[in-house]
């Protein structure tokens, strides 16, 4: 600051008052933020570096896992900037395809991961199952059995309780409707033959799949499995409704009981 007459205006002490250092902002906004943390959002990355650009630019092939759930979160937490944040989600659960199968009560063990991002993982989780459910939906089932193991697991895989579900299929094997009948205990669930084809009538479904988690992670048929497919089978064709196939279900795979020669 100066005086009327030019010359530069000091303080009582005699110094010259001079705020120019403070009113400069800083050329890296990513360095402190107004609480003197560093800042955890992807504006404090270098323009090269932020996923968002990077994205526009080269296409979401280019990102990472990591990356591309950063543009989800937008920010991390202080310490942890947000794609650290999102390689914890990546490893804590397995990565992408373990996230996907997590339910919202499973994220709150991620520190800083509040209602609002875990609501928005849950909801990309969601629109992933429709998205499989419309593509079976608009085919025959087993032109795309790698489709059927994948939305399959992302219905069942991170239940902690043993379901049972059946896909009802029109006469063109697309999917109706899949409806969880029937729901028990960790380690085993009790199913009733009737209910399952009273659902197959309301439906008019001309064919079904079964399928069952298991929680404790393997995916090999047991024998009550074997034996419950065969009551069923018998069940369903008195009403000609076929049987294609029982898929048993855990986070990691869907066995084929078909493919498995048990059908």
């Amino acid at each position: 600051m100066v005086n009327r007459d030019g010359a530069p205006r000091t303080g009582g002490s005699g110094f010259v008052s001079d705020n120019s250092a403070y009113c400069k902002k800083q050329a890296d906004p990513g360095r402190k933020n107004m609480n003197g943390l560093a800042s955890t959002g992807l504006k404090s990355l270098p323009n090269d570096a932020r996923p968002r650009e990077k994205l526009l630019a080269r296409g979401p092939s280019a990102l990472s896992d990591a990356e591309l759930l950063a543009l989800l979160l937008r920010t991390g937490i202080p310490g942890k900037h947000v794609v650290q944040l999102a390689q914890e989600l990546l490893n804590t659960f397995g990565g992408v395809g373990g996230l996907l199968h997590t339910g919202a009560d499973a994220l709150k063990v991620i520190k800083g991961l509040g209602p609002a991002k875990r609501a928005e993982v849950v909801a990309v989780l969601e629109l992933a199952r429709r998205a499989l459910a419309q593509e079976l939906q608009q085919k025959a089932l087993f032109d795309s059995p790698k489709a059927v193991r994948e939305y399959l697991q992302l219905q069942l895989g991170a239940k902690v309780h043993e379901v049972f579900a059946v896909l009802f299929l029109d006469s063109q094997n697309r999917l109706i409707a899949l409806e969880e009948l029937f729901r028990g205990t960790l380690t085993q669930t009790s199913v009733y033959p009737r209910e399952v084809v009273l659902r197959a009538l309301h439906h008019h479904a001309a064919a079904v799949v079964l399928a069952h988690n298991h929680p404790s992670g393997t995916a090999q048929p047991s024998r009550a499995d074997e034996a419950l497919t065969q009551s069923l089978k018998a069940a369903l064709s008195l009403v000609d409704v076929r049987v294609l196939d029982h898929f048993i279900v855990t986070r990691e795979q869907a066995a084929s009981m078909a493919e498995l020669g048990l059908i």
